[in-house]
């Protein structure tokens, strides 16, 4: 069974190990997202090489192609898609709530129409569990209901009740050897009280992780990072934490200052296939005509592919021209600055100066959206 081992501590960050039988996954640690047995452009050598360590599957999307009983047939998630470490599956419970009016939610379960086809399709917690144990994933998702962050009290309680009631029908129709660790997901939309409930339930099963669900949901970034830091003080600290669906830059910094140990998120390689590449003044988009003909690596001090055999200009190019060469190298860029993000913090855990690392960071990064941006450094320093 997967066991989590704590090296360091620098104020509320972690390192730590996570000890599975596919390999240790040192933390805090970023899952890039492999949603349909393969993280997009990039192979799974290629991953290893940038610093991927554990990868996410999609349970949503493998369940409708190719099917879990094929990658049973091939050897499981990690065999089928040639990955040699540890993988992760999520429960398809955040891909119901994407899904609008295709889905209908009762205590039962989910029942929803493909996107692909339209066929009509049924997820109760014990079937969510039973695709993923097919699957073989290292660690499992119970099935939850996500809601949207502008749902009244009322709505968020539901929600959170019902995802307690199919936690509980997950752990018990869960069969493992003993190889496959079944987290816990804490609900409970924007509000406090809801959290702290939420998170004492579920610490009461004892699962042997815990995962944040519900967040990343369109709410403003000061309520998000409360509700993590309100979330984390009712959960065990000899347990990891993973923070769902999260993968900004300053979010995984302010993520990992509260306690979290674990993220995944699409959105690096999302945006990476759309030419917004990360440094670490922000985000460039590297179609803008300021861009053309311009000499020099996206970031210097990059050790990534793209940065030590490519100039921005010729980026620049391949973007505004279309090739598919663009996707690669904007993929293989923000997915090592990712990798390296989470090594340094690492390390400044370890050598007791993450508030310090912290600070410059968020000090320099100028994130996306431009309500965090206005005052990213001023709340860092509010807070310590």
């Amino acid at each position: 069974m997967l066991t989590f081992e704590q090296v360091a501590r620098s104020g509320n960050a972690r390192a730590g190990l996570l000890h599975t039988v596919h390999g240790d996954v040192p933390t805090p640690v970023f899952l890039p997202v492999a949603t349909q047995g393969s993280v997009k452009t990039v192979t799974p050598q290629e991953l290893r090489e940038l610093g991927a360590t554990i990868l996410l599957g999609n349970t949503y999307h493998l369940y409708l192609r190719p099917g879990v009983d094929v990658v049973r047939q091939m050897g499981g998630l990690a065999h089928f898609m040639a990955w040699d470490g540890p993988t992760f599956t999520d429960s398809g419970g955040f891909q119901a709530f994407s899904l609008g009016s295709r889905v209908r939610v009762s205590d039962e379960g989910l029942w929803f129409h493909s996107h692909i086809d339209g066929s009509r399709h049924q997820f109760t917690p014990e079937l969510a569990t039973t695709y993923q144990e097919i699957l073989g994933a290292d660690i499992i998702m119970p099935l939850d209901q996500c809601i949207a962050y502008t749902e009244n009290f009322e709505e968020a309680r539901a929600a959170m009740e019902r995802t307690h009631q199919w936690l509980a029908r997950c752990k018990k129709s869960h069969r493992t050897d003993g190889n496959q660790a079944l987290f816990g997901i804490v609900q409970g939309g924007v509000f406090m009280e809801l959290r702290e409930e939420s998170s004492t339930y579920v610490a009461s099963l004892d699962p042997p992780g815990y995962a944040i669900g519900g967040l990343e949901v369109g709410e403003p970034k000061d309520i998000m990072y409360s509700v993590v830091e309100r979330t984390i003080a009712f959960l065990p600290d000899s347990k990891p934490r993973h923070l769902l669906g999260v993968g900004s830059p300053e979010d995984l910094v302010e993520g990992v200052a509260r306690g979290i140990d674990m993220f995944d998120c699409a959105l690096p390689t999302r945006v990476a296939r759309n030419g917004a590449l990360y440094t670490r003044l922000g985000r460039i988009n590297v179609a803008a005509a300021t861009h053309r003909g311009k000499d020099g690596p996206v970031e210097e001090g990059c050790d990534c592919y793209s940065c030590k055999n490519f100039t921005v200009g010729y980026l620049h190019h391949l973007f505004r021209s279309g090739e598919l060469l663009a996707l690669r190298l904007g993929t293989l860029h923000n997915l090592r600055f990712i990798m390296r993000l989470m090594q340094e913090m690492r390390e400044a855990i370890q050598n007791d100066t993450f508030s310090e690392y912290a600070e410059e960071f968020l000090a320099n990064y100028r994130p996306a959206n431009k309500d965090a941006r206005k005052d990213q450094r001023e709340r860092w320093l509010s807070r310590k």
